[in-house]
């Protein structure tokens, strides 16, 4: 069933598609200056409002949508910079041992994945985590670097740990 135009704060997907589809595109384009890419951020949005899979409230649908747009662009940079550093990673590796194709994107979308449970830590969490992890500093010596009971510390690389794949 077809939900009342989005005019009277609701909206049809059919209709917010046909009518700001464009416009998006043109945004996305001034914003990321790769017509392709922004074609695919412009879908990926529409994507997302379609899977809400009901009608939505919305006085703004420009600024709706923007704000999709602009973390869809937010998590494509972040794409971009795991894979150049991944890349470049890849470079030192002698060719021995070099990874076949499967490999190399088995071992990115890993990566990717990781990022973006990462991205869902708070930030003491997410730098008590590195700090062990990667600076591999003692609970204590991370208890006495960020000013907080060795007991947080426990919690937040427990936190950390439980929600990596």
């Amino acid at each position: 069933m077809m939900s009342p135009g989005y005019k009277g704060c609701s909206f049809a997907f059919e209709e917010l598609y046909a009518d700001y589809y464009g416009w998006l595109s043109r945004w996305l384009i001034y914003r990321v200056g790769c017509s392709e890419q922004a074609a695919d951020l412009a879908q990926d949005t529409f994507i997302r409002v379609l899977r809400r899979n009901e009608a939505i409230n919305i006085r703004e649908p420009r600024a709706y949508l923007i704000t999709i747009a602009k973390g869809l662009i937010a998590n494509a940079y972040r794409r971009q910079d795991i894979e150049r550093t991944f890349l470049s990673a890849l470079q030192v590796i002698p060719k021995s041992v070099f990874p076949s194709e499967e490999e190399k994107y088995q071992s990115l979308e890993t990566l990717l994945g990781i990022e973006r449970c990462l991205q869902q830590l708070d930030e003491p969490v997410r730098q008590a985590f590195f700090l062990f992890q990667l600076d591999g500093l003692s609970q204590n010596e991370i208890a006495t670097r960020l000013n907080i009971s060795l007991s947080t510390v426990k919690r937040y690389i427990s936190k950390a740990l439980l929600l990596l794949p």
